[in-house]
């Protein structure tokens, strides 16, 4: 309806993320808080979305077919992950990098990430979804690009919620101005040629093809503490973190408080869910023996296998909801995933971090820089400088102080709930009028 007031009126919001849980629950919070503030909420994905999105309480549209991540990096070969975990995004690493390197990281990331995790299957169904139930507004994961693509087909207005420091954009960011700097038949963008083709078979007409809005979206929506935030000069709207496991049942150990300290030791459910370890866990576990602490590790059994002794400080689970454990903990060790550390930071809890790459470089520099926490590279990690590590964060204060002060910029910010009102006057300028 031309014109109409989308301020006043039920909005129809479509979220869209990948396959992965990891990806999917940082969506969730702001999903029910435009449900219940009177809006349509469709969840948009590939079918192996769907049973993880009605678990969430929401509703789900499956399209498209299921990617096989799993099959494509058995494929590609271990190369691949290395070459994406190996990934600089500091300020340095970029700004040192040539021509060659950053069109390579284009090249490599377009066919083999963002293309992978965007089949053509899933920008079609989802383009004729939105054709058919004409959303206001799509809000989409970093890595969905089929959402901004039917958004531009369908004029509807569309905004990211990041789930850790921006590095796609902070290093397309770095690409375009060496770009820029090329002589004109060499500034090949193979990111834009890519999204270009798929505006153009779905009938985008000349004039409204690719810009960066299809990059980064209209506005971000951004739940990483404001000091943490990589400065883009992007439309941004902050949020307060909202916890949210999946499905969860606290178990009844967890209902008495912790005989002595505790400690949270998670190595992630990406990991599980892709079928690629990047940690293991036998040595770990021994590194812990002889710290006086409760250990709390969420290991499966796949991941139990290598181990041979389960020390008698480690209380080995499948799973507990990290949003009732750590509460309850001193410390918690992890590998840098989004979740686990946004969870530790909103509840106060100092961190050991043992990054993995991606976007878990820059969360490590944030959790020490800020005071809340250690990290540990891969590379450099050993059973001493583990163990050490482990020990400094749950005896020395200012560990307790940093982790402290970030808790409280993460509740300065609105909650989903605040947010929404945003959103509403953010698309009624930002949509276009329906036909």
């Amino acid at each position: 309806m031309p014109g109409r007031d989308l301020r006043t009126v039920q909005m129809r919001i479509v979220f869209s993320a990948m396959t992965s849980k990891t990806h999917f629950y940082p969506l969730v919070p702001l999903a029910w808080a435009c449900r219940a503030a009177g809006h349509e909420v469709r969840v948009v994905g590939s079918p192996g979305l769907t049973d993880i999105t009605t678990a969430a309480g929401l509703t789900a549209v499956p399209v498209g077919e299921d990617v096989d991540l799993v099959g494509h990096m058995s494929a590609v070969g271990e190369d691949m992950i290395k070459y994406v975990r190996s990934l600089d995004f500091t300020d340095a690493g970029l700004q040192n990098a040539g021509w060659n390197h950053v069109l390579g990281m284009q090249t490599a990331l377009t066919p083999n990430l963002y293309g992978l995790m965007t089949p053509d299957s899933l920008i079609d169904g989802m383009v004729d979804f939105c054709r058919s139930w004409q959303p206001d507004l799509l809000i989409w994961e970093p890595l969905t690009f089929a959402a901004p693509i039917a958004a531009r087909v369908t004029g509807a207005a569309h905004a990211r919620l990041l789930w850790g420091p921006d590095v796609v954009t902070k290093s397309r960011r770095a690409f375009l101005d060496l770009r820029d700097r090329q002589e004109p038949e060499h500034r090949e963008d193979p990111f834009a040629e890519w999204v270009e083709w798929h505006l153009d078979r779905h009938g985008v007409a000349t004039g409204r093809g690719f810009d960066e809005e299809l990059a980064t979206g209209q506005w971000t929506i951004d739940p990483v503490p404001a000091s943490m935030r990589l400065d883009l000069g992007l439309p941004t709207v902050g949020m307060r973190y909202v916890d949210y496991n999946g499905p969860s049942v606290v178990p009844e150990w967890l209902h008495e408080p912790p005989a002595r300290r505790r400690v949270a030791l998670t190595l992630g459910v990406s990991g599980r869910d892709s079928g690629v370890e990047v940690i293991t866990t036998d040595q770990i576990l021994d590194a812990v023996a002889g710290i006086d602490a409760e250990f709390v590790a969420t290991l499966d059994a796949h991941q139990l296998e290598s181990v041979a002794h389960v020390p008698d400080n480690v209380r080995a689970v499948d799973f507990v909801p990290m949003h009732a454990l750590l509460p309850t903990c001193d410390a918690v060790v992890h590998h840098g995933g989004p979740g686990t550390w946004h969870t530790a930071a909103i509840h106060g809890v100092p961190q050991v971090m043992m990054p993995v790459g991606w976007d878990t470089d820059l969360r490590a520099r944030g959790t020490v820089d800020s005071g809340m926490g250690l990290a540990v590279p891969l590379a450099e990690l050993t059973a001493d400088r583990f163990r050490e590590s482990v020990v400094r964060v749950l005896e020395e204060a200012e560990f307790r102080e940093g982790a402290a002060k970030v808790r409280d910029e993460i509740l300065s910010e609105p909650a989903p709930t605040e947010v929404v009102a945003v959103l509403e006057k953010m698309t009624a300028e930002r949509r276009l009028p329906r036909p």
